[in-house]
């Protein structure tokens, strides 16, 4: 993979994670509920992986 395309990668992860948390500030729901979705979609990606 070139490092152009890795930066990219890197950087669209990056703002997509901050653009998410604003989104939660924004609508004033709690963090502890990011979170949680966060666990959540990683235990069933999990599940799906290993099931």
């Amino acid at each position: 993979m070139p490092v152009t395309h890795f930066l990219f990668l890197l950087v669209s992860v990056i703002v997509a994670a901050g653009v998410t948390i604003a989104l939660f500030a924004v609508a004033n729901l709690p963090l502890m509920a990011l979170a949680f979705a966060a666990l959540s979609g990683t235990l069933i990606l999990g599940l799906r992986r290993w099931g």
